[in-house]
C-alpha cells in the first residue's frame, strides 16, 4: 500500500521508529508491508538459524526482517526490509539500517515475488558489497541464487529438494531440506 507522503530519508527513518507498520522507502515514496505467512516466517527463521550458527565465531552478522538495508542510487535512497541478510563490513554500524550486505535472502510470496525478482534484485545488485542474492519459494522446494562472478557478471542457479545451497561469499552450506524444515 502506497503512502501519500513524500518523505526525505531522515523523515522516513524517524517515522519508522514509531510506526506500528513497517514501510519500505523508494525515493521519497513509502509502501506499507503486508504480514507474512507461517511458512514464510518458518523458512526465514530456518535460514537465519543456519547462518547464525555458521557465522557466530566470526565478524559477520545475520539480520532478519526488522533490519533495513539502505541503497543509494545517485541522489536517491531506497530502504528495504529483506527477510534475512548477512553483513561482514566493519562500517555497518548504524543501529537502524545496514549498507554493506554480502548475502541477501528474500522468501517469495504471491504478493511480493514480482518485486523481489525484478525491482529488488536490480537494486540490491547495485550494492558493491553484495555477492549473492537468494530467492526462496515458500510453496515448493525451489531456491534460486544469483551469484556475482569474478568477471562482474551475475549468474543464476536454481536448486531443488536434495540439493545443497553453498554460499561462496561466507563459505556456508545449507541443505534445501533444512531451509524447508517443518514447512514442506
Amino acid at each position: 500500500m502506497r503512502s501519500p507522503l513524500n518523505l526525505t530519508p531522515t523523515e522516513y527513518l524517524e517515522s519508522e521508529k514509531i510506526s506500528q507498520i513497517k514501510h519500505e522507502y523508494l525515493c521519497g515514496e513509502t509502501y506499507a508491508m503486508v504480514g507474512a505467512s507461517e511458512a514464510h516466517n518458518l523458512i526465514a527463521n530456518n535460514i537465519n538459524v543456519a547462518l547464525y550458527l555458521g557465522l557466530r565465531e566470526g565478524s559477520c552478522k545475520t539480520f532478519i526482517s526488522d533490519m533495513k538495508i539502505r541503497i543509494k542510487l545517485g541522489k536517491n535512497f531506497i530502504f528495504y526490509y529483506p527477510d534475512v541478510f548477512v553483513t561482514c563490513h566493519k562500517a555497518d554500524d548504524n543501529p537502524y539500517f545496514k549498507e554493506h550486505p554480502i548475502v541477501i535472502f528474500e522468501v517469495l510470496s504471491t504478493s511480493t515475488q514480482a518485486v523481489d525478482k525484478r525491482e529488488k534484485r536490480i537494486n540490491y545488485q547495485s550494492l558493491k558489497s553484495l555477492k549473492e542474492y537468494v530467492l526462496v519459494n515458500q510453496y515448493q522446494k525451489e531456491v534460486t541464487i544469483y551469484r556475482l562472478d569474478d568477471d562482474g557478471e551475475w549468474n543464476k542457479e536454481t536448486l531443488f529438494a536434495g540439493d545443497i545451497l553453498h554460499l561462496e561469499s561466507i563459505n556456508i552450506s545449507i541443505a534445501i531440506e533444512q531451509i524447508y524444515e517443518r514447512v514442506i
